[in-house]
């Protein structure tokens, strides 16, 4: 998922590392899959069923429909959970997660913020809602979510959380040392961190801390997840180093592996011969 933002060199897979399956109980198979009823169950435990006891199969079938790109069936699903349980957190994040894919915002907005009302300490209903904020553009609103993220002891994906606000913060043209410091914290909880290795490099870049960016964006380069961005930020780490030729094989490697790339049309010097 990518806002519509302008920020050098900024991308945002991060945003989209919230989980898809936010339900535990989910069933593998695509095929003759139905909903469990009310009145598919024993007589004798449907006085103990409880509205989410109701809510939960509407919700799983929700959820697969949803990792099918069944969209319509899996709207109608959760749309039911919800008439048994407006309470289900599960529901609410999963029809945020679809009318934002279907650029509902109005609908996806509502969703999340429902979500995080039911679960107000979370932090993933949090990291979800300061995600969302954060893509359109409400970027001090975000980090208020964000923190409450951080805070839930309990919540195992802090490192997306770091991430995602980190991103955010350089989204919105905010604090160099604040986003440093939340892509610091991602890498303490997930070391290999994909993204907050290549922002943790592009921070220090901008911060013209160069030999410590080269460090950041080698450890990126290892990771196995080349992209145009950040062979374009190496390559100009390593002028600013004045180490020309690792810069020109820099700028080979976006050649070779990107050739249509904006970042490779965008160099100035021809492919070496």
């Amino acid at each position: 998922m990518r806002p519509d933002l302008r920020f050098a060199r900024l991308s945002l897979p991060a945003l989209a590392v919230v989980a898809v399956c936010v339900v535990t109980a989910c069933s593998r198979n695509s095929e003759g899959i139905r909903p469990v009823t009310v009145e598919s169950q024993p007589s004798s435990l449907k006085s103990q069923e409880t509205p989410a006891d109701r809510a939960r199969p509407f919700v799983q079938l929700g959820q697969k429909y949803m990792e099918l790109g069944k969209l319509e069936l899996a709207q109608d699903n959760l749309l039911k959970a919800l008439k048994y349980d407006r309470q289900s957190v599960n529901a609410h994040t999963l029809l945020a997660t679809l009318y934002d894919r279907i650029g509902d915002r109005t609908q996806a907005l509502q969703h999340y913020r429902e979500a995080v009302q039911l679960a107000p300490k979370a932090g993933a209903e949090n990291n979800n809602y300061g995600m969302y904020l954060c893509k359109l553009g409400q970027y001090a609103e975000a980090r208020k979510y964000f923190d409450a993220a951080f805070a839930d002891g309990f919540y195992a994906a802090k490192a997306s959380a770091y991430t995602n606000a980190g991103t955010c913060e350089l989204l919105g043209q905010g604090s160099l040392d604040l986003a440093e410091a939340d892509f610091r914290k991602a890498l303490a909880f997930e070391p290999n961190n994909a993204q907050a290795l290549f922002q943790l490099a592009n921070v220090l870049y901008k911060k013209n801390d160069f030999f410590k960016a080269r460090a950041f964006v080698q450890r990126y380069d290892a990771v196995g997840q080349p992209s145009p961005d950040a062979l374009s930020l190496a390559r100009d780490i390593e002028l600013k180093l004045g180490h020309a030729d690792a810069a020109r094989d820099y700028a080979q490697r976006l050649r070779d592996q990107f050739p249509e790339s904006e970042q490779a049309r965008a160099l100035q010097s021809p492919p070496s011969s």
